[in-house]
């Protein structure tokens, strides 16, 4: 078979990450890439839609995981990097790989955060394994579609047109979003090489803060392994992410019943505010966080999400939902 130019055969290798893979019970392999002191308070960390295992200490704050203690577990969603597939699948499945993952690594209780595409993850791991999860943060996440969630209108108000030209396809099915995220996988993987200040793409406008902070020459790094690895194999994990955020998730976001955060930004032209504000009022009893900012925002403040994850601890400014 020709190979795809789509398909990166992966990144180099995260010199900061302990990497293994698991075996769920119906034979598929989740790569995992953890990071911090190994006895630390575990913290699963769901990635954003395209994304992969790899996280890492914050550029800002490289020193946090030691400091506060905390072993960050990431994992690769099916389909990408070295996950398999699960054709078919669902936001609500997210909580049956994070349990195959804890009990692989004889983890019983921990906290989660998610991350953009990542946030409708992690709410389905706070309301499914509520026996499990200490506590729960969705940062800039989005919102449910449809009769159980926003109107269509609602969904994509204030999103860039790279964003809605990617959402729009998902609505029509994986044979007309296929093409589409092929396009942009080719983009993303050739400004990795030869442009990784333009990574993101011109089609995908920002707002002032967010493109200094993807300007910073650390994070451009970062997200370059993070897309490598992401397609390792191509746009399957991707695919897949898009279809579910639009269709039912599965799971009730009114049954999260463990202390959870909900971080937006008033200013994210990627998650419009729209999703934030929808979230912060039918996740119960939510406590939330409006940024002054975008997408990114939370970068200036990882510490403040680590302190409500492991102790508990709110930022200054946190309001109920």
């Amino acid at each position: 078979m020709t190979e795809q130019p789509w398909v990166s055969g992966g990144a180099t290798p995260d010199p900061n990450a302990r990497e293994t893979t698991v075996t769920t019970a119906d034979g598929r392999t989740l790569g995992v890439a953890e990071y911090g002191p190994p006895d630390g308070f575990p913290v699963f960390s769901l990635h954003g839609t395209p994304g992969c295992r790899y996280g890492g200490p914050p550029v800002d704050h490289p020193g946090l995981f030691e400091e506060r203690s905390v072993r960050v577990i990431g994992y690769d969603r099916p389909g990408y990097g070295l996950s398999t597939r699960a054709p078919g699948r669902s936001v609500a499945d997210a909580a049956a790989d994070v349990a195959a993952i804890a009990n692989a690594l004889g983890v019983e209780r921990f906290a989660v955060q998610g991350g953009s595409g990542g946030g409708p993850h992690c709410l389905a791991v706070a309301a499914l394994l509520a026996d499990r999860v200490t506590r729960a943060a969705c940062v800039v996440g989005v919102a449910p579609l449809g009769d159980t969630g926003l109107t269509q209108e609602e969904w994509l108000e204030g999103m860039t047109q790279g964003n809605v030209d990617e959402f729009l396809p998902s609505l029509a099915g994986e044979d007309a979003l296929r093409p589409r995220l092929e396009t942009l996988a080719t983009d993303e993987l050739t400004a990795a090489v030869d442009d990784p200040a333009n990574i993101i793409g011109p089609q995908y406008e920002l707002s002032a803060d967010d493109r200094a902070v993807l300007a910073d020459p650390r994070r451009m790094d970062r997200h370059v392994r993070m897309v490598q690895e992401a397609l390792r194999s191509g746009v399957d994990g991707w695919l897949d992410d898009d279809l579910v955020i639009v269709r039912p998730w599965g799971f009730d976001v009114g049954a999260v019943g463990v202390p959870t955060m909900v971080w937006f930004g008033l200013d994210d032209r990627l998650v419009g505010r729209p999703h934030g504000e929808w979230l912060a009022a039918h996740v119960p009893h939510a406590h939330v966080v409006r940024m002054t900012g975008g997408h990114t925002s939370l970068t200036h403040r990882i510490p403040e999400l680590y302190d409500w994850l492991v102790d508990g601890t709110l930022p200054a400014d946190a309001t109920r939902g």
